[in-house]
């Protein structure tokens, strides 16, 4: 156990961050452990306690017998200097050991500008960066989240990803681990046959002339063509999640109510990567919401999903809820709501308390470009969602939008501005004063395994015109308008569809001084540009062209479970400007989820039966 000086806390802000010990915590005897796992979250702080995903893996390994987890998350630059400056290891909160001590780091990647901070972690815990340069007297490096997707552009840091949903996974990984832990190569080659495991080692690539990927095949004959993304089968909510002693992000309990979404909203790639749509009991959220309050204190609890109002009695469960905590204190939260007048009505059945600010994500201005995108939203039903609200006194409106969609027009980008001009007057028509209206406008971003994987993201003097635009026809209505830097769009992009040769340009960013990317005081472009010139690699081919549907993609030897076959339809529906139904409404639109979960492939069975489709040419 390392002793951190307290003169070194006294030189740092936020000293709490490092400290450990808090309400939760699970520490256990590090000599009585077969298996020391180390969950690392490659931000800082106060945004890794605010991740769902950690507080599952860190109780369901805790409960595992033998099993020993442990958090750690990326150091503000105040500590890691200290770290550097006195030769501390990074260290995990519980029991304070370094890093390089324990037996596996399992990094959870959930955005792409993390990716220098991951190599930073690794070399701040003494851990060599390159998977090639470890033995087996280092950590195992496992990635797994929603990044891990596409796992080639991390492919030379982390020697295994999961892929998908690692809940009912753990046993069996860290049985394999004690197995074989003496024999590095050995290990890895059986970790490689099991369900939702890549060992990037184990494949081999080639390029054309042009720079587009041409092969990609298995060296090792054990190893899997394609590797299948695990999905669990029962949602098991953190209901003793860790209690910060500062303030985070999310400073409340989380219920995860539902996974998946059925929406299909064609950017979104939470919305394919997550399918198929699975409900925690109605009797489940409620028991976890009470655990939630009696072992954490929390005076808010937050039904979380992609999409909660989809949830099926949601208004039954709110009310519950809503009559179970009356007179408590307690409030309950209801994030990404759907743009339409139930939610008004939802958030109305909450109790009585002061009104904030309503948000939703109507992400094109246009009723056209909406229907490309499958956010199918009539402007009328709309409008008639923002006259509810401002009824109800909700006169604080927070819109998302995005510019540079696939199909957009200038037309479509004033739209943005014109359907916020009648929000404004329909406000003022209502309460005799305009509303407080913020506009936050985002770039388009292609990300793999969505319908928009093949598109092309507009390059920086498009996005500027498009702000222009917006900045000044936003000025006649009176609402404030924010938008993301192109230039992180433009990375966020290419790191989204790159291939191994991003290895060493990430590598160089990082050498240069790039780490904590997702915060706008240290990001720093020129230094990307710099790695990207000294590598040789161009972002705008990952990022600005265009792909052909018949090129062989970076990320295709991975199987979401959603076939290229419906994301091709989908991509060439959205050229067209036709909308594809929500599945859970209007029948199973075969996406090839079906051939995974039983409820879908009842469905599909069914459909089949009918006639109306053909099964296997539908989902390839």
């Amino acid at each position: 156990m390392l002793h951190i000086n307290d003169t070194v806390l006294q030189k740092i802000g936020k000293p709490a961050r490092y400290t450990g010990q808090e309400w939760n915590a699970v520490e256990k005897n590090w000599d009585a452990a077969a298996v020391r796992v180390a969950l690392a979250f490659p931000d800082i702080y106060e945004v890794g306690m605010s991740n769902l995903a950690i507080p599952i893996l860190y109780n369901l390994l805790n409960d595992l017998p033998g099993v020993q987890a442990e958090r750690v998350y990326a150091p503000w630059p105040d500590m890691e200097e200290q770290l550097r400056r006195n030769s501390i290891p990074l260290y995990s909160l519980e029991s304070r050991r370094p890093l390089r001590q324990f037996d596996l780091i399992g990094f959870s990647l959930g955005y792409e500008l993390c990716y220098t901070t991951v190599l930073n972690m690794l070399d701040l815990a003494g851990v060599p960066v390159f998977s090639r340069d470890r033995d087996s007297s280092h950590p195992l490096i496992i990635a797994g989240g929603s990044c891990a997707l596409n796992p080639e552009p991390l492919s030379d840091f982390i020697d295994l990803f999961f892929i998908g949903e690692a809940e009912d996974s753990l046993k069996i990984m860290t049985e394999t681990y004690l197995t074989y832990k003496g024999d590095r190569d050995e290990l890895l080659r059986r970790l490689s046959q099991l369900p939702g495991v890549y060992v990037p080692r184990f494949y081999s690539q080639q390029y054309s002339p042009d720079g587009n990927l041409i092969s990609f095949e298995p060296v090792l004959s054990t190893a899997p063509q394609k590797i299948e993304r695990v999905i669990t089968g029962e949602l098991m909510p953190a209901t003793r999640p860790v209690v910060p002693y500062i303030e985070v992000i999310h400073d409340r309990g989380a219920v995860e109510i539902q996974r998946g979404c059925s929406r299909g909203c064609r950017f979104c790639q939470a919305g394919m990567l997550y399918r198929p749509v699975r409900e925690l009991p109605e009797a489940a959220v409620v028991t976890a919401a009470d655990q939630l309050l009696k072992n954490c204190g929390y005076n808010t609890i937050s039904l979380v999903s992609l999409s909660t109002g989809d949830y099926s009695n949601i208004n039954r469960l709110v009310d519950t809820l809503a009559h179970r905590y009356s007179g408590s204190g307690v409030s309950i939260s209801l994030p990404s709501l759907r743009l339409d007048k139930s939610s008004i009505d939802l958030i109305e059945s909450l109790p009585s308390g002061r009104k904030t600010t309503l948000t939703f994500a109507p992400e094109a201005g246009s009723e056209r470009l909406r229907n490309a995108i499958n956010k199918v939203i009539p402007e009328n039903s709309m409008m008639e969602t923002f006259a509810a609200a401002f009824e109800k006194n909700w006169m604080n409106l927070k819109l998302y939008f995005m510019v540079g969609l696939p199909t957009e027009t200038f037309e479509d980008v004033k739209a943005i501005a014109d359907l916020t001009g009648k929000i404004c007057r329909l406000g003022k028509s209502i309460r005799g004063r305009l509303p407080g209206v913020r506009i936050s406008i985002s770039s388009f971003v292609p990300k793999p395994h969505t319908p928009c994987q093949w598109a092309a993201q507009d390059r920086e003097e498009q996005l500027i015109k498009k702000q222009t635009l917006l900045l000044r026809e936003l000025k006649r209505s009176g609402a404030q308008l924010s938008w993301h830097d192109p230039r992180i769009s433009l990375l966020e992009a290419a790191l989204s569809r790159g291939d191994r040769r991003l290895g060493q340009v990430i590598y160089t960013a990082w050498k240069k001084g790039c780490r904590l990317d997702t915060w706008s005081e240290f990001f720093n472009f020129p230094r990307w540009q710099e790695a990207f010139i000294e590598c040789g690699v161009d972002p705008s081919f990952y990022a600005h062209r265009e792909r052909p549907l018949d090129d062989l993609l970076p990320w295709q030897h991975i199987d979401t479970g959603v076939s290229f076959n419906y994301l091709k339809s989908e991509y060439l529906k959205m050229l067209s400007g036709d909308f594809t139904p929500d599945c859970r409404s209007a029948g199973c639109n075969l996406c090839g989820i079906q051939k995974k979960h039983v409820a879908c492939r009842l469905k599909a069975a069914e459909l089949k039966k009918d006639g109306e489709f053909d099964f296997e040419a539908k989902t390839g």
